[in-house]
């Protein structure tokens, strides 16, 4: 069934059943009015860390919060009717072991309402993800590029070249085998990410990967041309939305300075109190 058709929100055991079937789509959201714009076109909405950067002006997400991530949970769950909602494990919450990260997990799903945690980390993150699973957290895996990572990865860089595509791949077959029900696979050479795709039984999520994958993401802002810091390779800005609200501000700047706005239809009548 397409995105438009579906009257009510996928849950993850729909989402691994499109293993090798129509590409699912998904896009990062922050804000209610933003999921309500790709509600029902995406297959599942993302609340991804990347909201320190997009919406908060943090350097990188590693000083995004449990809170800060329910608060956006929750905005983003009010605008979304047939998309299901995935929502970020920040950094620090599920890396100490199992048990940190379920009551973590547990906290932010029953909280925000989300059907799906995701997290980063491949085989060192297996047992965590098994535990997860086991009762009852969906898991969305996240391995290649891990942004909460960058510090020992020595930046944002590409991942799993030359000889490290063995360990990329054993950490997709770990993530899978331990019970997640899709793997995003970040900024992997794109033969890399066609073999992962070929090989473990789960949708895998491409960004930055290849368009062989099971589904693709970007974050939002970067695909509407909101976020203009800077622009990575993998980002295709389907709208220039920075542009025109630079221009529009510029225009209503010049209309307040000359008096033309607010114009007589925008003002109120002392005579009629209906206008």
């Amino acid at each position: 069934m397409s995105a438009t058709a579906r009257k009510t929100a996928p849950m993850p055991q729909d989402i691994l059943a499109r293993k090798g079937g129509t590409p699912l789509v998904s896009l990062t959201a922050y804000t209610t009015p933003m999921a309500q714009v790709m509600d029902g076109i995406c297959d599942f909405v993302l609340v991804g860390d990347s909201v320190g950067m997009v919406l908060h002006g943090l350097t990188s997400t590693l000083d995004v919060t449990l809170d800060m991530m329910v608060l956006h949970g929750k905005a983003v769950k009010r605008g979304l009717k047939q998309s299901m909602m995935v929502i970020d494990m920040p950094f620090g919450s599920y890396e100490e072991g199992p048990q940190q990260a379920f009551r973590n997990a547990a906290h932010l799903m029953r909280e925000t309402g989300a059907g799906a945690v995701k997290l980063e980390g491949g085989v060192e993150m297996a047992e965590t993800i098994a535990f997860l699973t086991k009762r009852g957290i969906p898991v969305m895996a996240h391995i290649g590029l891990t942004p909460q990572s960058i510090h020992t990865l020595g930046g944002y860089k590409v991942q799993g070249r030359g000889e490290a595509a063995d360990q990329m791949m054993a950490d997709a077959v770990a993530v899978a085998k331990a019970g997640a029900f899709s793997v995003v696979l970040e900024k992997v050479p794109e033969t890399l990410a066609d073999q992962i795709t070929a090989e473990v039984a789960i949708p895998t999520i491409g960004i930055g990967a290849s368009a062989n994958c099971d589904g693709q993401i970007l974050v939002v802002d970067d695909m509407l041309g909101l976020f203009t810091a800077f622009k990575a390779k993998f980002v295709k800005r389907f709208a220039q939305l920075g542009d025109d609200a630079k221009l529009a501000v510029q225009a209503y700047a010049d209309e307040v300075q000359a008096r033309s706005f607010p114009a007589p239809e925008h003002v109120f009548s002392d005579k009629n109190p209906n206008t």
